[in-house]
């Protein structure tokens, strides 16, 4: 028909009849197309290129959130290294602190084993001279009673002897 057209308007002029046909045709094809294939094309073509759009913010957040959770995590384990060393630190203080009490507390012990050493050592001491007393004091009343032939009563003797021997004692100290 096309073909007809144009070569009838070529030869006798122009079929104005065929071609208001044509052109309402055209126009009503048009009219179809834009109904049916063009607006659900446009349709389809904006709600892409929003997707597109919210799909590049969407992903803008991601990535800022992102950022931000990097950024709070390194905060996080630089506060965790900083709370770690004062944990450390605050664990050796205290041990130093226990050290310093077990050592004044083993040095307080010591003195107090070495004071009571020195107090048994001189009651046994005392007890030695209070029993080398009575033996000697014994000895001397037996010897005095064999040499003298005199009779004494016990406690002019043991007055006697408990004199030699404060002065045997007086003796020992100043040596």
């Amino acid at each position: 028909m096309n073909t007809t057209f144009l070569l009838s308007a070529t030869e006798q002029g122009v079929a104005w009849g065929d071609f208001i046909f044509y052109i309402v045709t055209f126009l009503i094809l048009l009219a179809l197309v834009k109904k049916f294939a063009w607006t659900p094309i446009t349709d389809m073509m904006e709600k892409r290129a929003t997707k597109i759009s919210n799909d590049i913010d969407s992903a803008e957040q991601a990535r800022q959130k992102a950022e931000e959770l990097v950024e709070k995590r390194d905060l996080a384990l630089k506060n965790s290294r900083s709370e770690a060393s004062q944990i450390i630190d605050r664990a050796k203080k205290n041990g130093e602190q226990q050290k310093a009490n077990i050592v004044s507390s083993a040095h307080k012990e010591v003195q107090t084993m070495k004071a009571n050493a020195k107090k048994d050592i001189q009651q046994e001491r005392q007890e030695a001279l209070d029993s080398v007393k009575n033996d000697v004091a014994e000895l001397s009343i037996e010897i005095a009673s064999k040499i003298i032939r005199k009779e004494l009563t016990a406690d002019d003797q043991k007055a006697l002897v408990d004199s030699y021997i404060e002065g045997l004692g007086k003796q020992n100290e100043t040596r």
